[in-house]
């Protein structure tokens, strides 16, 4: 028997393993999970058993996040996009439904804001910190996501939904908002929609002079990839959910400009 098939038999049902590493979680033992999580599913791999690997893989990202180990979850929920990758995993809606899964999870904890006194200033740097931590470990497995999606299946930019993910993660999760970014994955999440909606709540939050150069880069972030319909969509859309919301739409020489251009 050669070496390989001795690793494959030797190698339990990938349960047995699901079922002690949970129990493992549950009784607090995170670090000590993560790595039998990293070694095992490691073993799977070099076995090419690539589906228990990632049953095992998913398992564990999904654990660690509702105990909100969020940089151990998102290690593993990395790791889980690569042995797509090393399997050759083809996209398929069954896998995007257990990468939206694992997104799921990823804590979404509102930062506070406004604090004063000494105390409150300690907690609002705790929590800076702590959404700094789940925004780089969601972001570095949906991008991680996208890549494998663009490169086994999807559309060549990658899956729409995984951008929307993205997309709204950020949003909700940055203690320093970035909107090009934000904008740049909506408009590669095809939901205008979304992005309208995205940008009315922001337009109520930013500083003035903001909010018309956010809804100019959407637009032309839309017509730099040949989006005509969806620029037009997302400049009505936006007029009507201000109009309804009874608030102002900007009128600036660049929302002006704008306007004229996607009359041509």
């Amino acid at each position: 028997m050669s070496r390989e098939k001795s690793r494959k038999a030797t190698l339990p049902h990938v349960q047995e393993n699901i079922d002690k590493l949970e129990k493992a979680i549950n009784e607090g033992n995170f670090y000590g999970a993560q790595q039998m999580y990293k070694s095992i599913s490691a073993r799977y791999v070099s076995a090419q058993r690539y589906s228990e690997a990632l049953d095992l893989l998913h398992s564990g990202a999904c654990l660690q996040l509702k105990h909100d180990q969020v940089t151990c979850g998102a290690e593993l929920a990395v790791l889980f996009v690569e042995t797509l990758v090393k399997g050759k995993i083809p996209y398929d809606e069954g896998i995007l439904d257990r990468v939206r899964k694992i997104y799921k999870v990823f804590p979404q904890i509102p930062v506070p804001r406004n604090l004063t006194d000494d105390d409150d200033v300690q907690e609002l740097t705790e929590a800076l910190g702590a959404a700094k931590t789940r925004l780089q470990g969601c972001s570095s497995f949906l991008k991680a996501a996208i890549k494998w999606s663009a490169e086994f299946g999807a559309h060549r930019n990658g899956d729409p939904q995984l951008h929307a993910m993205l997309a709204e993660y950020i949003y909700s999760e940055s203690p320093e908002l970035d909107m090009a970014r934000v904008s740049y994955h909506f408009v590669r999440g095809k939901n205008p929609k979304k992005l309208a909606s995205t940008l009315v709540d922001f337009m109520s939050k930013c500083y003035p002079g903001e909010d018309d150069i956010a809804i100019a880069r959407a637009v032309l972030m839309y017509l730099s990839m040949g989006n005509l319909r969806d620029a037009n969509y997302l400049m009505d859309e936006l007029k009507r959910q201000v109009a309804s919301q009874e608030l102002d739409f900007p009128q600036s020489d660049l929302i002006q400009f704008i306007t004229f251009l996607l009359l041509t």
